[in-house]
This record gives C-alpha cells, sequence and structure tokens, in this order.
C-alpha cells in the first residue's frame, strides 16, 4: 500500500503528535487498534481508552496478550446482560465501591492505592480472587469508573482463559447517567 494514499494518512493523522508513534514496535500496536476488525470487535470508545491509557500492547505485562480481546458494550447493554443473568464484576477501589454499585456486583479490586502516595499498584492476586469468585466459563461483565480499568482488566481475564468476558464501556459514571439501578 502506498503510505502517501489517503487512507494512509487519515489513520496516522487520527492520532494527536503527542501520542502518535515513533519507533516500529508502537506502530504496529497502534495501527492494531485503528483496524476494522480491532474498531468492530471492541467500538472506537475501546481504542480510544486504550490510547488514553498509553499503549498496553507495549508493556512487558501485555505483550503476548494483543490477541485476548473481550467485547466491550454499551452500559444499557450491560444491564441486559445483568438481567439476562450475566455476574458483575467491578474492579474499582473498595472506597469507590462503597460509594455506590451496580446491584449483585461482586468488588475485587484491579488496582490497589497507595496510602499517602496517591499512587496506584496492580493487585497482584487479582486472576486469583477472580477465579476463587468465578468460573472460566461463566459470563462476566467487568466494570469500573469510566472504562479504562475494566478494559485491562478484561483482558487480563480473557487472555488467562475467561471465555465470557464483555467491557462495560463507560464504567460507572455511564451507568449511573443512564439512570440505571445503582446502590447508593
Amino acid at each position: 500500500m502506498d503510505p502517501s494514499a489517503p487512507s494512509s494518512r487519515l489513520a496516522r493523522s487520527m492520532l494527536p503528535i503527542f501520542l502518535r508513534p515513533q519507533c516500529l514496535s508502537i506502530r504496529c500496536s497502534s495501527s492494531l487498534l485503528t483496524t476494522p476488525k480491532f474498531q468492530v470487535e471492541h467500538g472506537p470508545s475501546a481504542r480510544n481508552r486504550v490510547l488514553r491509557f498509553g499503549s498496553v500492547a507495549n508493556t512487558e505485562e501485555y505483550k503476548g496478550k494483543i490477541d485476548a480481546k473481550p467485547k466491550s458494550v454499551s452500559v444499557r447493554v450491560a444491564y441486559e446482560l445483568l438481567q439476562a443473568g450475566h455476574r458483575y464484576l467491578d474492579v474499582r477501589t473498595c472506597d469507590e465501591f462503597d460509594a455506590g454499585h451496580p446491584p449483585a456486583a461482586i468488588n475485587i479490586p484491579y488496582f490497589h492505592i497507595l496510602n499517602g502516595e496517591g499512587m496506584s499498584l496492580k493487585n497482584s492476586k487479582f486472576l486469583e480472587e477472580v477465579s476463587s469468585e468465578f468460573g472460566k466459563e461463566e459470563k462476566i461483565i467487568v466494570g469500573c469508573k469510566t472504562g479504562r480499568r475494566s478494559l485491562m482488566a478484561a483482558t487480563d481475564l480473557h487472555a488467562s482463559g475467561f471465555t465470557h468476558v464483555t467491557d462495560v464501556a463507560g464504567g460507572y459514571t455511564a451507568w449511573k447517567e443512564n439512570g440505571l439501578p445503582t446502590t447508593d
């Protein structure tokens, strides 16, 4: 394909300058996020969430997991799935969860906040804790506050063999904005 073709220029221009890839490995992962297949499977919001959080595909922890593709759905669809028997895994911190959550949600934080430092650290026992609460074949809806952590958690779960994992795009913020039931 000719790099000066309009579609190539359009794909490159979609990213802000400071996010445009500078090395080959980043180019590969960011171009994966703009493929029609990725956007159909995950929706445009998933691409934007991954890019906002950083290039997860390039971190050591996520190398080789790029093929693990959980499905992302809107909060309305997530609510319908919850009513149809899916279970809701809330990956926010305990304090966030205690302030309100979807009905019957189970809280297993993906990150822990380090006291006094305002920094977060990934929950090293996350997969173990999820495995003790959910079976690998169970239908799980994964949500957080805005959709960033849930996408990473859903990707980890899918890569670890959980076969029916669905990410909630927009998270609890969108859940409340749409007037869906909560415990608060």
